[in-house]
This record gives structure tokens, sequence and C-alpha cells, in this order.
């Protein structure tokens, strides 16, 4: 138990990257994990676009509607995953569309089994959905709920990466008497 919980609080956001490829292993664990995630009624409507080659993510970037910041940051990184949702999957209660929780859970725990492999990740959702739909040429039936460059963490303390955690750093995290709701 122990384990999950360390994973869990060492885990932080990668933006800066080093070009070694994955190893198919990692890889292969990676998508294990996200396929054993638990969904509503056990629909599983997740389907993940992995992309490894160097110019292909650069296409991406240049082409899809990055928004913000987060182009500098996944054009040098070594894997791209995209998570999409079949919505023929989808189950819907009481206006609720469940896909975007099953597919948060399944991504959560690739990002997860990519940690415990010392692989970093960053959970981006600033896109063009229309626009990276066409590019990848996605049925019409798929939602893209989020995307994350996956690759080893460089060991840099950039200026990009110093700017980018005053933004969205750990240490802001709320403590866990924080995220508690008292109820009278």
């Amino acid at each position: 138990m122990k384990d999950i919980i360390n994973l869990i609080k060492n885990r932080y956001s990668v933006r800066d990257f080093l070009p070694d490829p994955l190893p198919q292993e990692v890889i292969d664990d990676m998508i294990e994990a996200a396929r054993l995630a638990p969904s509503a009624q056990n629909r599983q409507p997740w389907r993940y676009v992995l992309i490894t080659e160097p110019e292909r993510i650069k296409e991406l970037v240049k082409n899809t509607g990055l928004i913000g910041l987060s182009n500098y940051f996944i054009k040098d990184a070594p894997c791209l995953v995209i998570a999409c949702a079949d919505v023929k999957k989808n189950l819907k209660l009481n206006q609720k569309d469940y896909y975007l929780v099953d597919v948060a859970i399944s991504f959560q725990q690739m990002m997860l089994a990519a940690w415990a492999h010392g692989v970093g990740s960053c959970w981006m959702a600033a896109f063009n959905e229309e626009k990276l739909a066409k590019h990848l040429g996605l049925p019409k039936n798929y939602r893209i709920v989020a995307m994350s460059p996956f690759g080893y963490p460089k060991d840099s303390k950039t200026l990009y990466s110093k700017a980018l955690n005053v933004f969205s750093g750990s240490e802001r995290r709320l403590k866990k008497e924080d995220i508690l709701v008292k109820l009278p």
C-alpha cells in the first residue's frame, strides 16, 4: 500500500524530456494499466492514439491548435498519447456523460504506470478538439478528452520550467483538511 502512495506523492508534471525513446515493455505496461481501469457498467469507452515518431509529433504540434505554452514542451517528447472516448460506449444517466470520468481514470492509471518506470507525463486539455480530431482522422463518434507527452524527465530547471512551476507547481497542493467537506 505504501508503494502506491509513494508513487502518487512523488509524481509531478514533467515538461522537459530526454529524447530517449520509451522501451516497448514500458509502453505495454502503460497500455495494460489503462486497459484495466474501472468504468461505468464496464463499458470501457477509452481509446488511445499513441505517437512515437518525432516528425509526427512536431507535425501535430504545428497543425492542431494547441493553446498556450503546450506546444513548447510536447514537441520534443519521445511519445505523445491522445486519450479519446468512443461515445457509442458512453453511459448517460441523469444528463451526465460517464465517458469523461471513465477515460480520466484510465488515463491516470496509464500515467502512474509510466511513472513507476521513471517516465514522466503532463495532463493536457488545452487544445482545439475539432482541429486535433480532423488532423488525426478520428471517427466522428470519438471525443478527445485529454492528451499527454510521455518521456524520461530531463534533470533541468530551465527558466521555462521554473516559470511554469510558479503557476502549476505541486507545492500549491491543498492540505487534506482543505479538501474534505464537513457536513452539518
